[in-house]
């Protein structure tokens, strides 16, 4: 596309092309290029930004015809990838992941909903340039409250992108917006959390932990705002113990507890590796136990010491685990794939000297959708687990 010559419309001429129309006459042009009848060419805007694809024929008052718009192409996908969540999200959830990128075949771009808050987040440089058409199009299609930008990740400096916060579009954002997830309550913070507010990628398996909680003894690692702590009490664990380096987080998980009438149970502020030395030396036992640690290994040689990482706290994960207890153990590090996590996490319980069955392997839920060409995109992997 980017090889095709160029025609460029007058200031205010691009409308009708935006919107589909298919025919655009030479009094558009500023001016036409001596192009053969029928060839392609690119269409831009006043300013450089591409409209659309057509052929042109400069001899003629119908100069071009278009045959591929932008403007359609965009609303088009974001329309699909919003009928693939109105099919998937049950009716007591009211936050997910509505655009997932190469997922949704809009690379660069996410996009998750947090009841009447949506949160993008622009990746590339392309995509920056379809940001303002993309929140146009959410808008009117969506009807949101309000849309905040979380472009604040730092792969946008290797697009040579600032980094940015802001509110793009409607009523300013509330420090915490509440959510509801499989009818529990959440306190999300969209402008200051992790990633964009919550970790929407762990919807089912908090649901699947909550469905194996009962009657348990619970020990949640790497807790930030509760999630799975709540999803925990939620289906009846008998106590859990929430475990969270960060005092901003610890203070939302309280909140988030209270917010659904659960007591807060054990609350440690520390450093999960160090907590978990502690309780395997104090000898205590859990029935069920979940890790869900931030990424290891951001960078590709950071993998050894990852890996390293991941094997110390599940080897003390299966230390702590009471016979018949099950364990939820995650990675979000993309530079470590499933078979190599898999490997890692069975070498601790070898270490362990414990009997492990595998349930389930885990993963990201259905609004993450991933391509099938980018397997890149299959970021989040889990096991569930039981000792025998």
């Amino acid at each position: 596309m980017l090889a095709l010559p160029v025609v460029r419309l007058k200031k205010g001429r691009d409308k009708p092309a935006r919107c589909g129309h298919p025919w655009l006459f030479s009094g558009a042009f500023a001016a036409l290029p001596a192009l053969e009848p029928g060839s392609l060419c690119r269409v831009e805007d006043e300013a450089g930004g591409f409209v659309a694809v057509g052929y042109v024929n400069p001899a003629r008052s119908l100069a071009v015809r278009l045959l591929a718009w932008l403007e359609l192409l965009l609303r088009e996908r974001l329309a699909r990838a919003a009928e693939l969540r109105r099919s998937l999200v049950p009716a007591d959830t009211d936050s997910y992941r509505l655009v997932a990128s190469e997922g949704d075949f809009l690379p660069g771009l996410i996009v998750d909903r947090y009841a009447q808050v949506l949160v993008v987040q622009v990746l590339t440089a392309g995509m920056e340039r379809l940001l303002e058409r993309t929140v146009e199009i959410l808008v009117e299609t969506l009807r949101p409250t309000s849309v905040f930008e979380r472009s604040d990740l730092p792969a946008r400096r290797e697009e040579g992108l600032p980094m940015r916060k802001r509110l793009v579009w409607g009523e300013p954002v509330p420090a915490e917006v509440e959510i509801r997830e499989h009818g529990l309550r959440y306190l999300v913070q969209v402008q200051s959390g992790q990633k964009t507010g919550f970790f929407l990628d762990q919807r089912d398996n908090r649901r699947r932990a909550r469905a194996r909680a009962r009657d348990r003894r619970v020990l949640n690692c790497f807790a930030y705002s509760g999630a799975f702590s709540v999803a925990a009490l939620g289906g009846g664990a008998r106590e859990v113990t929430s475990v969270e380096s960060s005092e901003p987080a610890v203070d939302l998980l309280r909140r988030n507890l209270e917010l659904n009438g659960f007591p807060a149970g054990e609350i440690v502020h520390g450093d999960a590796f160090e907590v978990l030395r502690a309780q395997w030396q104090a000898r205590r036992r859990f029935d069920l136990v979940v890790l869900d640690p931030p990424a290891f290994a951001k960078k590709k040689h950071q993998l050894d010491a990852a890996v390293r990482g991941y094997k110390e706290i599940n080897l003390r994960a299966f230390e702590l685990l009471a016979p018949g207890g099950e364990l939820f153990t995650f990675s979000c590090s993309q530079h470590l794939d499933p078979v190599l996590f898999k490997q890692v996490v069975f070498g601790a319980a070898a270490d362990a000297r414990v009997e492990i069955q595998m349930l389930s392997r885990l993963g990201h839920p259905a609004d993450h959708p991933v391509s099938l060409a980018h397997p890149e995109g299959e970021y989040l992997k889990g096991l569930h687990l039981r000792r025998v």
